[in-house]
This record gives structure tokens, sequence and C-alpha cells, in this order.
């Protein structure tokens, strides 16, 4: 019974095949919630060669556990019991940019960067979502960053009217606050941003994760999701957005939410955009991830914040594979 009644309610998605796309991934873009939000760092800084825009809610620094756990509980989360150190932090990305596992400083310099932090947010402290934009700053022209951290929204993605209310943090952390995030990051960060004049009118399609990307996938759910708008699905060439969900936020956790209700999809279609959902998942026993985040704090490997991490390289095939 909770099968079916889980399969009624994934009826948006098409099983189909997916349609061949004319996929632009010069252009891609990401975004992210928490712990998603520290991968979407993570993800950007890797590939900024291919990946020009990041929009990211509510996380801190790139590579801030230093593979540690207890160092994220100390002062990557909601307490900073210990200063965060920085340029211990980044003299390993720019060791890590010298052998070639992160994109050099010449290609992150032409990206784009919208950060937010709510000023409610009792999950995150706001000395550690500001220091990711400390990182940010020493990479990036003032005018090709943005920080808003002045709104009151709890720990939660923003929307217009969708989730619970604003200043709450519960599932499936998507905050009902009358302010549309998606439309301000991707405004940001997207070329020529068209606002939706619309409902969304593309459809979801799964992705197999694990056939697709193989060993890397071994942490990530079996099934990812895609949106693909008419037109891209038409065959006019798009552009890629990944996001990625939040822990405790994954489809096995608070179903189709995140990947309906975000807020991408409503504005993917005016601005001819796929919006790939890759999926973690939550596993109790080894590697210990209880609550589905994406590894921030090194449960794969110690590799795990760059190119050479396996849930980074898995959904760079997830990527590829759409292009075809």
């Amino acid at each position: 019974m909770k099968t079916l009644a889980f399969a009624l309610l994934l009826g948006s998605v098409q099983a189909a095949p997916l349609p061949k796309l004319q996929l632009d991934l010069s252009q891609t873009t990401v975004s992210g919630l928490s712990s998603g939000g520290y991968m979407a760092a993570q993800f950007h800084l890797a590939h900024a060669d291919w990946v020009k825009g990041a929009a990211i809610v509510a996380a801190g620094p790139v590579y801030c556990a230093q593979n540690n756990l207890l160092t994220a509980l100390d002062h990557c989360i909601h307490k900073v019991d210990s200063a965060i150190p920085l340029d211990a932090i980044n003299q390993q990305l720019n060791d890590w940019m010298t052998q070639g596992k992160l994109a050099g400083k010449t290609q992150l310099a032409q990206s784009r960067v919208w950060l937010l932090h709510g000023n409610k947010d009792q999950k995150i402290h706001p000395d550690v979502a500001a220091g990711l934009y400390q990182q940010y700053q020493q990479w990036l022209p003032a005018a090709q960053l943005s920080y808003v951290s002045d709104k009151p929204f709890a720990h939660h993605m923003p929307t217009l009217n969708a989730g619970s209310d604003c200043a709450t943090s519960e599932a499936p952390y998507l905050g009902n606050c009358n302010y549309d995030a998606a439309a301000q990051a991707l405004a940001f960060i997207l070329p020529g941003f068209q606002a939706a004049t619309t409902e969304a009118t593309g459809q979801v399609y799964p992705l197999a994760q694990h056939q697709i990307a193989g060993d890397a996938a071994a942490t990530m759910a079996e099934q990812g999701y895609v949106y693909i708008p008419k037109a891209c699905a038409e065959g006019e060439s798009c552009r890629l957005h990944i996001s990625f969900h939040g822990c405790n936020q994954a489809v096995e956790a608070v179903q189709m939410a995140y990947v309906e209700r975000a807020g991408f999809n409503r504005h993917a279609d005016s601005n001819k955009l796929v919006v790939l959902y890759p999926q973690a998942r939550a596993s109790k026993l080894m590697p210990l991830n209880p609550q589905g985040c994406w590894d921030w704090w090194g449960y794969t490997n110690a590799d795990y914040a760059n190119r050479q991490g396996p849930q980074i390289q898995a959904v760079v095939k997830l990527a590829q594979a759409l292009k075809g």
C-alpha cells in the first residue's frame, strides 16, 4: 500500500524515456540548500570551467569540515565553538587548484554567485554563512557576488507560497515567505534571465543514477529527477541548472516537495533551463548518513570536496548523460 501511495504521488513524473536534448553544458549553474548548499559550492569550485554560477542558501565555507565530522559539528553548523580556520582551509583549496582537482582561479573569477542566509536561521550560525561569503570575496569581483542576510527566514528554501510558516524550519524545509528565492537566485546568476509568466508546463522525468554513474553514485539514491521544459524536449537549445536538496529533503524523505515546489521549475520554461535534481540517500550503516545529507564532511572519501569526490563525479556523469 505504501508503494502504491508513493507511485500515485509521483503521477507527474514521466516514466517514458528521456527526450533527446540539445544541452549546452558550458553555461551550467547550480544551487542548493544547507548540505545541498555546501555541495553546490563544492561542485562549483570543482568545475568552474563550465559551471558559471552558483546560488547557495544556508551553508558555510567550502571544505569547512576538513574531512572530519567532529570539526563540522564544532564550527560549521549552528555553533562556532572554535574559530573557522579560513586561511588553512583556503590553502588546501589553493593546493587542489594547483593539482588540477579544482578549477583555476581565472575560471572561477568569471562566475556569478548569489548567497542567502536568513537571520532567523537557527541551524546555520551567521558566522558560518559569513565565512562562505568571505571565501567568495577573494575570488570574485564585487559586482559578481551577492550576499542576502537581512531577511527573516528560518532554515529552509524560501518560496512565494509553498511550504511551512516562514519563521519555522520543518519538513519539507520550504518556507512560505512571499519571497521567490529561486527567481532571485536565477536572476543574478543566469545571463538573460526572464521571469516566469505562467506555471511550469514541462515534465519531471526519473533518472537512473546508479545505472548512469555506477560506483560513483553508491551513496546516492537509485533514482534522481530532471525537469524538462516543453521547448527543450522538442529540441531547442537549452542550458542546465543543477539543484541539490538539503538534509532530510530527498524524495525518500519529503517525496516530491523539493523537486516540484522549490521554485526553479516555474522559471525553467521561460529560460529554456533543464533542471537536474540529484538525490542523496540516507544510511544508518557505513557510511553513516542518517539524514540523507550530501557529503560535505568526508563520509565518501578525503577528496569529497574536489573533482575526485565520488558524488561530484556522479553528478558530472548525470549531466553528461542528459546532454547525450
